[in-house]
């Protein structure tokens, strides 16, 4: 069956399509993949992972056609960057 898996770095952005047998798990794609290759910085047991947005634990089963999400940790808070912006514009007003 046919997957996808990608990941968002820093400096690069990768999006691999790959055939696996049924019955495959998050991790065993992750895996076969490479990807940790490319991207040495993924630390699968520390990063969480989904499924077309959905998070997913890494012994997930997957079904043909979908598509593994490696999610990297946030670099800001999304709140209190709501609350600088905020801040900001109050003060341009």
């Amino acid at each position: 069956m046919q997957v996808q898996i990608c990941y968002a770095g820093m400096d690069k952005i990768s999006l691999l399509d790959l055939q696996v047998a049924p019955d495959v798990t998050v991790l065993q794609v992750i895996e076969q993949s490479g990807i940790i290759e490319i991207h040495p910085e993924i630390e699968v047991s520390v990063l969480k992972v989904g499924v077309f947005g959905k998070l997913k634990t890494l012994d997930a089963k997957l079904h043909a056609g979908d598509r593994i999400e490696i999610y990297r940790p946030l670099i800001a808070d999304p709140m209190e960057a709501r609350r600088r912006r905020a801040k900001k514009q109050a003060q341009n007003q």
